[in-house]
């Protein structure tokens, strides 16, 4: 009962730390902005062929199409919970729409985790499940993100549950059953094929690798491959050309010829091959960096298990254009190699010395983790100036009617997202949500056109702007409000005088913590037209 419980306990810790990240950030950035909008758009319009001509896309298609396949997923999935916070009176707004869909998200990601954690207990122990659980809290981009609706946490699920497929067996088993092999095949091609395609690169060497070791045969693999490869295409071809009213598209093929063939991806900046290994990877893993390597010198299986993340990372080395999302898949097998290199330091029973520097060793390493994360939490907390601009405006102005309001681009590439147009349609989301009626009618317009000249703004109907500068036209405008966003970390010279003359005891604990201090600027700036009267809501 008490293993029972504790298993229990490391597993909520996994979905509340996904849960925390999102309640403490959350707004979005651009590169959230297709998912997220898609999902708004299926919640708000339904998916109807006479509802896709109000759609996101349409006006913001991006540079390459991509799938609407999660995006239905989630938007079905969070319904019938918005339909039950509705009832119970906990969601209001749109942004509370936001925050259930980001939720839900985290926490389809976090179990597929917590099947990951149990594979790690069956094949490890148990106490290295548990190591492996507080590494993936203590760092910070996965669970960060992994409530962000990015494609590549949307791939991240199914990746997870074929890793769980694989690695969920006796530790002295020498090969997963054919069933599990093939159950992770058909999820790795799955998620190629229709959310991201990099994962080609890692399903190819897992499956050479099978091959090689006699786990699986060639026949099957062609096999497997085909059924679920066709059946796939199938999927995508039918969503994706019904939502982008293009026959045939198949997104990711698109995104393939766009990027790798076309060489478009360059655009938006190259890296040395060496990047993803010397940048990407330990900002991902920070101390389970060392910890991994420990862990592939101990135990053969370990060593086994990462050969496929180690070429597939390699692969993507040779391509110009890197992101450390791209190589988000490896983390979850890299933490258990840290895992079991961290199992090893705490559980040394010989040499007095040792044992216990080894054990301190370990925790130092997590701990680390955790300060790293504490403060890039903090970071993000301030790092969405465009959602907290567009809350505060809605905050503002609400009951307020005959509202045009242009958002600048900062603005909207940080978190000034759809569902934070509160007060403009659609303003419900039938049969979930009931019309707000003193919404219905004051109704605001939301204008996001970009690279207006100062003349343009003069001369167009807007009432209020977010904008990038207080100095917008000839003193027809006012700053009513203005929104800070982080600009740097900066050392505190009070603490470093003290350190200076030596005097350290002096340095009380506050100043200790103090000791590096954020630095925010003022970003954008809520600015209303002085020739213009806001008119009440006449409804009260």
């Amino acid at each position: 009962m008490g293993t029972m419980m504790s298993g229990l306990v490391v597993d909520f810790l996994l979905l509340a730390t996904s849960w925390t990240h999102v309640l403490l950030a959350p707004y979005s950035k651009v590169e959230e902005s297709f998912n997220l909008h898609a999902t708004h758009d299926v919640l708000m319009y339904g998916a109807g062929p006479g509802s896709l001509h109000n759609y996101d896309h349409n006006v913001f298609p991006g540079a390459v199409p991509r799938t609407f396949a999660g995006s239905i997923m989630l938007a079905w999935i969070t319904a019938p919970f918005i339909y039950l916070g509705t009832l119970l009176g906990l969601m209001t707004s749109k942004l509370d729409l936001q925050f259930a869909l980001r939720l839900l998200l985290a926490s389809l990601n976090a179990i597929a985790l917590i099947f990951v954690r149990r594979a790690v207990s069956a094949r490890f122990g148990r106490q290295t499940s548990w190591l492996y659980a507080l590494l993936t809290c203590s760092q910070f981009h996965l669970p960060f993100w992994m409530g962000r609706t990015l494609p590549n946490m949307f791939a991240l699920i199914p990746v997870n549950l074929a890793y769980y497929a694989l690695y969920n067996r006796a530790p002295k088993s020498i090969q997963a059953s054919s069933k599990s092999i093939n159950t992770a095949l058909v999820l790795l091609t799955f998620t190629a094929v229709v959310f991201r395609s990099e994962v080609a690169l890692l399903l190819a060497p897992l499956a050479l690798q099978l091959l090689v070791q006699g786990h699986t045969t060639f026949l099957n693999l062609v096999k497997v491959g085909l059924l679920a490869g066709l059946s796939s295409i199938a999927i995508t071809v039918a969503v994706d050309s019904y939502f982008w009213v293009q026959w045939p598209l198949w997104p990711e093929l698109y995104g393939i010829y766009f990027n790798v063939y076309l060489g478009k991806s360059a655009d938006w900046g190259t890296s040395p091959a060496h990047t993803y290994f010397t940048s990407h990877l330990p900002k991902l893993l920070l101390s389970a960096s060392p910890l991994s390597v420990l862990g592939a010198t101990l135990d053969h299986r370990i060593r086994s298990m990462l050969c496929a993340p180690f070429i597939f990372v390699l692969a993507l080395s040779a391509l110009g254009h890197k992101e450390w999302r791209f190589v988000i898949y490896v983390v979850p097998l890299v933490n258990i190699a840290a895992a079991r290199g961290a199992r090893w330091m705490t559980s040394r029973k010989k040499g007095f010395p040792f044992k216990h520097l080894s054990f301190l060793c370990a925790l130092s390493l997590i701990a680390l983790n955790f300060i790293v994360t504490l403060t890039s939490a903090r970071v993000s907390m301030a790092n969405y100036p465009g959602g907290m601009a567009l809350a505060a405006f809605n905050e503002r102005y609400a009951g307020q009617e005959n509202i045009h309001l242009h958002i600048s681009n900062l603005a909207a590439q940080t978190g000034a997202s759809l569902f934070l147009h509160e007060y403009a349609p659609p303003t419900y989301m039938p049969p979930f949500l009931v019309s707000n009626p003193s919404s219905a009618h004051a109704w605001w317009t939301y204008n996001k056109t970009e690279s207006l000249t100062p003349s343009m703004i003069a001369s167009s109907s807007f009432t209020h702007l977010i904008a990038e500068s207080p100095e917008v036209g000839d003193g027809e405008w006012k700053v009513v409000q203005n929104i800070s966003g982080f600009k740097r970390w900066k050392l505190n010279m009070d603490t470093l005088r003290k350190l200076k003359t030596g005097k350290i005891w002096e340095i009380s604990f506050d100043e200790w913590a103090q000791v590096l201090e954020m630095e925010v600027t003022e970003q954008l700036w809520i600015l209303e037209r002085q020739s213009v009267a806001i008119a009440p809501s006449v409804v009260e």
